[in-house]
């Protein structure tokens, strides 16, 4: 008796062991769960760094578009839903190759991020070799400065927005129209702020703008002390004229510090300073230096696309009690979640496991067909194309300042015709 039930519950054991690998080896081969189908996604933000304000608002965006995209498989009758793994990364390209790997110890191949270009510019190897594809919505430093030479090399990773190129451009656009004559550049010393001084510089010195000089101040660790940076500002800006003159500042929320510091009888706050994408909304700063930053405009470029689909996402943001709106890089990643979990539930209808050459081409051909409305809900980004560097091929820049209000749209930039429409200059 005793002996047939040791053998009953040894080849219970047995059975159950060797069902748990079965279902380990299919959520390594799939990226989803054995039992429910559930599609595993990685999203790697900035919940407590330099970014954390774009940051925390993509991880509340992406709920929502989570939620969607479940209800649009079951009104289409397909057996998959959509689950998120969130790790803060801190815009740290280190710790984000951390959570990448802990990602992929997970089964997850399919990752929404990193934010920042630099983190990009860390991962990119690993995320190759072990073939995971990555849709970043923010990283813009042109390719060649996130190691990349010929667009074969960047197969695995995807930008839902336009690279520095455009927003160089921008740019110099905006820094002429207000009629500046010379521009004294302090920026973050990374692969972004790298890339964005050179092509930011390249185009000002074609539209005939002079460059004072070209400050360059660390990323990893950011200044403390600024004192530095603002007494070299003051003096190269000495005996320039407030009216033709500006500072260019390429950096995150660092930027809000800097400005905190500087004290409130500075010539510094008598020139109009210029910003990027890198600090367009920045609750930082409007906590600890709005007074100045309304002194200086701090005039900011940022990616610009928004649809009819985007008013409706701001009303279920707000009803959740986000806030207003979304920013422009959670609208980004909103989209991105949408032809990401798209391709990947195709991608297992046609072959029941992952294949990673399949999905890029899938989420290729998905950013058309999303595009056309083929999946009942448009981009709320507006349209999206991309280049044969896996990155978005064109985009407007919004132009946003420091107001009494905080933060406000004041201009746009149109990248078909190198023109601004001032809506409050």
């Amino acid at each position: 008796m005793w002996k047939k039930l040791l053998a009953l519950i040894f080849a219970v054991a047995i059975v159950t062991a060797f069902s748990g690998c079965t279902n380990k080896t299919q959520e390594a081969e799939t990226g989803t769960s054995a039992t429910d189908n559930v599609i595993k996604i990685g999203v790697l933000t900035d919940l407590s760094g330099p970014l954390s304000s774009d940051g925390n608002d993509i991880k509340k965006t992406l709920e929502i578009g989570k939620d969607g995209i479940n209800k649009y498989f079951e009104e289409k009758g397909m057996p998959y839903k959509v689950e998120l793994y969130v790790e803060d990364t801190q815009t740290n390209p280190s710790i984000a190759l951390q959570k990448v790997q802990s990602l992929k110890a997970k089964g997850i191949n399919l990752i929404i991020g990193p934010m920042s270009s630099s983190e990009v510019k860390n991962i990119k190897n690993y995320v190759t070799s072990n073939k995971m594809v990555i849709i970043s919505p923010s990283s813009t430093a042109i390719p060649i400065m996130i190691g990349f030479t010929k667009p074969e090399d960047k197969k695995y990773v995807f930008r839902f927005v336009p690279n520095d190129e455009f927003q160089g451009k921008a740019i110099a656009g905006e820094i002429k129209d207000m009629g500046i004559k010379d521009v004294v550049v302090i920026y973050r010393g990374d692969a972004w702020g790298k890339g964005l001084e050179k092509a930011a510089v390249e185009n000002l010195k074609k539209e005939g703008i002079n460059i004072v000089d070209e400050i360059e101040y660390p990323s990893t660790p950011e200044p403390s002390d600024w004192s530095p940076y603002i007494q070299t500002l003051e003096n190269k800006l000495q005996g320039k004229d407030p009216k033709t003159t500006a500072v260019l500042s390429i950096g995150f929320e660092e930027l809000a510090t800097l400005l905190s510091q500087i004290d409130g009888n500075s010539p510094l706050l008598k020139y109009k300073w210029f910003g990027s994408d890198g600090i367009v909304d920045s609750e930082k700063v409007v906590k600890e230096a709005k007074d100045k930053a309304m002194k200086i405009g701090l005039y900011s470029t940022e990616f610009y696309g928004v649809s009819d689909e985007a008013k409706k996402l701001a009303e279920e943001y707000k009803k959740r009690g986000y806030g207003e709106k979304p920013r422009q890089y959670a609208l980004v990643s909103y989209d991105a979640l949408w032809v990401g979990a798209i391709s990947y539930a195709e991608m297992l209808n046609e072959t029941g496991k992952y294949d990673a050459d399949l999905l890029v081409k899938l989420i290729k051909e998905n950013t058309v067909k999303y595009t056309k409305d083929e999946f009942g809900s448009k981009p709320v980004t507006g349209d999206i194309y991309l280049n044969e560097w896996n990155d978005r091929a064109s985009g407007d820049y919004g132009i946003h300042a420091v107001t009494e209000d905080g933060w406000k749209l004041v201009g746009i930039w149109d990248y078909k015709t190198g023109k601004i429409n001032w809506i409050n200059k």
